[in-house]
């Protein structure tokens, strides 16, 4: 079938091209070279599929936009063409196919890349306002592809957080027709803006008119969690689980919502599915198998969460997370077998590690605060909440782990490490600010940035620090050096608050800087 395509491509004026056997091994070549065409088999053997390599490439963000994706089959089982439609590949090719049904499908892609390739470009190089206006150009000039341009505007002014301007556009879109993207991003929109009630009533009339929008399960869950019903919510989620059961990201939720819900048989079924199918995953993820640890132990099966512990030195060597994950699923087991003292010295090696590395989870972080607590560990349980915290994007997040140690019986500790918390985030804010006003807009910077490396996860710090960035530019003249970090900031802030309702002054406002060096430029 290689050699097949190779000719066939060739046929299409396509010299350059590289085959690989496996999934891992594309991922490695993603890795070190960008591609304009990946021709992917949706059935690649024994080992992972090309529809769970879509899912990692697409998560781990190895692809960009203009690279498209083009999946290859002869499946016809309804599963799995929903599951693998659910990831959006540029389009399908079933086998067996001529020469001729290739060039047209590859035409057709590659004169829609071409269309939005300004606007992606612009996009991913942080200018999302220049991106929004390549979209209204891009509608005119090609007119065939208006409601596709539309709706990337839409996305991307959600993401500076325009949501009344994005939630125009899509209204506007359902008064001309009653297209399911167009709810469910006006759903999103009121998801963003805390209007879950909205959202909820948006989300299950999509629902009703098409049944089949799995991503819309995704957000009903997400909203009705945010309102507190998590029972509802993994219903929804396991409703979506019917009709598409091979997407990973959503099995994997399914699993921490059971958990959540103390329904360790639920939770096991799933988190052992995800475990299973992302076994020969470059990206297979240590705290899947920690999930599911705490998952079998929730159902009093210490001899399968033993099981499962030893995987981690059979299978899972040599990845970034596996000792800590290790050392906390061994913490639960001889707490739950009733060895504190193995129990509380696995607990502090996970603390030390934790510190080593700082790359997990905020789920990880909380389950090692709890165990800490128990063995009465609260020196190693401070130190893991401070770390937290410091990751926490904004107060509301902040009251969550509050809550969570107030469960704990411990309130006390909660309140004062907050408390610490909140006292340094102003006096940091009021530092920097106070530099500025000095004048000082270098010290500024620099001060801002040591609050980032304290602080890394809270919007607020990012989005001064980037602000101090752009403060520095206006006073002090264009540096590129400081133009990069900012706009590296900012995208961090869009990605942790991208209803932010400050992310489109900071755009204009790095624009507008942006335009003036041009324009010195050119005089």
């Amino acid at each position: 079938m290689q050699a097949q395509l190779r000719g066939m491509l060739a046929q299409c004026d396509i010299q350059q091209t590289l085959a690989v056997q496996t999934a891992a091994s594309a991922s490695r070549k993603l890795r070190e070279t960008r591609f304009d065409i990946i021709l992917c088999e949706a059935n690649l053997g024994s080992q992972q599929d090309g529809q769970h390599f879509l899912e990692d490439i697409r998560q781990h963000q190895l692809i960009p936009l203009s690279t498209l994706f083009i999946m290859v089959t002869a499946e016809r089982n309804h599963e799995r063409i929903i599951s693998t439609a659910e990831l959006s590949p540029n389009d399908y090719i079933l086998k067996p196919f001529t020469l001729d049904r290739l060039q047209e499908r590859l035409g057709r892609a590659l004169s829609k890349r071409d269309a939005f390739l300004p606007a992606w470009n612009l996009s991913e190089a942080g200018k999302t306002l220049e991106a929004i206006a390549a979209c209204e150009a891009g509608e005119k000039k090609y007119p065939w592809y208006e409601t596709d341009f539309l709706r990337l505007r839409a996305e991307l002014l959600a993401t500076i957080g325009q949501a009344e301007e994005a939630r125009a556009l899509y209204r506007s879109e359902l008064e001309r027709r009653p297209v399911p993207w167009a709810r469910l991003g006006l759903a999103r929109m009121h998801y963003m803006t805390r209007n879950f009630d909205e959202a909820l009533v948006e989300l299950q009339k999509l629902l009703e008119e098409t049944p089949l929008y799995l991503d819309a399960y995704d957000w009903l869950a997400r909203t009705q969690e945010a309102m507190g019903d998590l029972d509802a919510a993994r219903g929804s989620l396991e409703s979506a689980a019917q009709r598409s059961p091979h997407v990973t990201h959503r099995l994997r939720r399914i699993g921490e919502v059971a958990l959540e819900l103390g329904n360790g048989e639920a939770a096991e079924k799933a988190l052992t599915e995800v475990v299973l199918q992302t076994r020969f995953s470059d990206f297979r993820d240590p705290e899947d198998h920690l999930r599911l640890v705490k998952a079998q132990l929730e159902t009093g099966a210490t001899d399968r969460a033993e099981t499962t512990l030893r995987e981690f030195r059979r299978n899972l060597q040599g990845l970034p997370k596996t000792n800590l994950c290790q050392a906390l699923a061994s913490a639960l087991v001889f707490t739950k077998k009733g060895q504190a003292d193995k129990a509380s010295e696995a607990a502090q090696q996970a603390v030390e590690l934790l510190e080593a590395q700082g790359d997990a989870s905020n789920e990880l972080k909380k389950e090692l605060t709890r165990v800490c607590l128990v063995h009465k560990l609260d020196e190693h349980a401070t130190r893991v909440v401070m770390d937290i915290l410091r990751n926490t994007p904004d107060d509301a997040a902040v009251d969550e782990i509050q809550a969570m140690l107030g469960e704990c019986g411990r309130e006390d500790l909660g309140k004062t490490l907050t408390t610490r918390l909140r006292q340094e985030v102003r006096s940091m804010m009021s530092e920097g600010a106070e530099l500025a006003k000095k004048g000082d807009y270098a010290g500024a910077v620099e001060y801002m940035q040591e609050a980032v490396l304290r602080m890394p996860g809270h919007t607020l710090v990012l989005f001064n620090a980037a602000l101090a960035h752009l403060k520095y530019i206006e006073h002090c003249g264009w540096d590129e050096r400081h133009a990069a970090q900012a706009r590296s900031l900012i995208k961090r802030v869009q990605k942790q608050d991208p209803g932010n309702s400050k992310l489109g002054a900071m755009h204009t406002y790095f624009d507008d800087l942006d335009r003036r060096q041009k324009e010195k430029s050119s005089a």
